[in-house]
């Protein structure tokens, strides 16, 4: 797992660079179509949740406790919630979105399996 959460850190950083853009574009959009849609705001915090997500993945990848799993489940699950809710006429928000879900995924299998650890071996 310590591979993983620093793969899933470093690609949800590069990530909310590009959601950051669309997001703004989106935003525009919006805000000239005056659809009343909330997409752009929605992404923007979307990506706002990939990065501390991302950040916390990377900096808890060594550790054993439960605490920054269960940090990054709850980054993660925000930011999947809000973009699957909120996406509107920003359907990559959807797969933003996923990308979370798999994330948040990938952090509930961690803490189950990080709940067991292995006995010290004396001799």
């Amino acid at each position: 797992m310590k591979v993983w959460k620093l793969v899933s850190g470093i690609l949800s950083i590069v990530l909310t660079l590009i959601v950051m853009m669309q997001s703004c574009a989106a935003g525009a959009y919006n805000a000239l179509e005056e659809n009343g849609e909330v997409s752009g705001s929605a992404g923007f915090v979307v990506a706002i949740m990939l990065l501390a997500g991302g950040i916390v993945s990377i900096v808890t990848r060594e550790s054993a406790g439960k605490g920054g799993n269960i940090a990054m489940i709850v980054l993660f699950g925000l930011g999947a919630l809000l973009g699957f809710t909120m996406a509107g006429s920003y359907s990559d928000l959807n797969i933003w979105a996923g990308w979370c879900l798999i994330c948040v995924v990938i952090g509930v299998v961690s803490l189950v399996k990080g709940g067991k650890a292995e006995k010290p071996k004396t001799e």
